[in-house]
């Protein structure tokens, strides 16, 4: 009885962390999504997003950094818990 209920709680556990996963990657792809609707991107690929970088004066390049920066950055280095690599 014991073992089972040790495995119900570590199910539980396992499907806590798959939504969790799934729902980053939703918010990730709506993000991506977005940049490609804002900048008027057709190709929905990399080689896209590749060429419109090209195509950009450093202004907006910079300004498009910016926001993939604030998108992707890793919440465990912060400017109070530096890491080292």
């Amino acid at each position: 009885m014991k073992n089972s209920a040790l495995k119900g709680a570590l199910g539980a556990l396992v499907v806590v962390g798959v939504a969790l996963i799934a729902k980053k990657a939703i918010q990730r792809k709506r993000f991506i999504k977005g940049i490609f609707d804002e900048y008027g991107i057709k190709e929905k690929s990399p080689f896209g997003l590749a060429d419109k970088i090209r195509e950009m004066n450093e202004e907006d390049y910079q300004e498009l950094k910016g926001k993939f920066k604030k998108e992707f950055h890793s919440r465990c280095c912060r400017k109070d818990n530096i890491c080292e690599a």
